[in-house]
């Protein structure tokens, strides 16, 4: 087993004339939780499509749990699960319903239990009868979650997990995903906009800007570093080409 759940190396894609990844290069250690930030336009959403296979990079290599994710896609995509609020599920289909299409898809065997067990923990057993078309946007995000829960995965990739969430349910989340990554041992790489939850989850930091990683850190090693208080000033700084 190796220590980092995450190895890429010099990975490169451009859509035209645009470079959206410029040879970037950076690992994410068994069971932490990392971040890649970085504006609109900076290359994380990229970079995670490319972590699942969905985009094949210009060149480099990605390594996850071990596996060449460019030649082996098949032998870790088990093993891993993807969380995004703006990525619709079928909606004349009830929550339960996609819930279920899942579970079949990763072979979960007690997928009834699963669901159910999962709809407790994430506050959703409301509403798991009703079209996912009809959700509000808090319940979208919730529902994403519980799908990206199924397997139990050794690495969850999110994409602002707690978008559209009020304040309450918000913080219940990351309280979930704390209590996840101590139980299971699993990594987390999120993208989000979220500072304050950046700094209260993550080990590590990732600063993107233009398709590079410009800075890399512990957030209060970051703080610390930029002379700020918080780690939202120091991302406006890079943001804004100020540092």
């Amino acid at each position: 087993m190796t220590e980092n759940a995450i190895i890429v190396e010099r990975l490169t894609k451009r859509f035209k004339e645009t470079v959206a990844l410029d040879a970037i290069g950076f690992t994410v250690a068994r069971g932490s939780t990392a971040a890649l930030l970085g504006g609109n336009g900076a290359g994380k959403t990229t970079t995670l499509a490319i972590l699942l296979g969905l985009l094949l990079p210009d060149s480099g290599s990605v390594t996850i749990l071990g596996e060449d994710v460019l030649r082996h896609r098949h032998r870790v995509l088990p093993r891993l699960n993807f969380s995004s609020p703006y990525l619709d599920l079928p909606h004349r289909l009830t929550v339960r319903q996609n819930l279920d299409i899942y579970a079949r898809l990763y072979g979960i065997a007690e997928r009834r239990s699963r669901i159910v067990a999962l709809a407790g923990d994430l506050q959703i057993a409301e509403f798991l009868d009703r079209p996912a078309g009809s959700l509000s946007a808090g319940q979208k995000t919730r529902v994403a979650l519980a799908k990206a829960l199924l397997n139990e995965p050794e690495l969850l990739l999110l994409d602002e997990p707690t978008a559209s969430l009020d304040p309450d349910v918000g913080d219940w989340v990351r309280s979930y995903l704390e209590a996840y990554r101590a139980r299971t041992g699993a990594t987390i790489l999120l993208a989000s906009h979220n500072m304050a939850e950046v700094e209260r989850l993550c080990d590590d930091v990732m600063v993107m800007r233009r398709g590079c990683i410009v800075d890399r850190g512990a957030p209060a090693s970051l703080v610390a570093r930029y002379g700020r208080e918080t780690l939202e000033e120091v991302f406006l700084d890079i943001a804004r080409a100020r540092a």
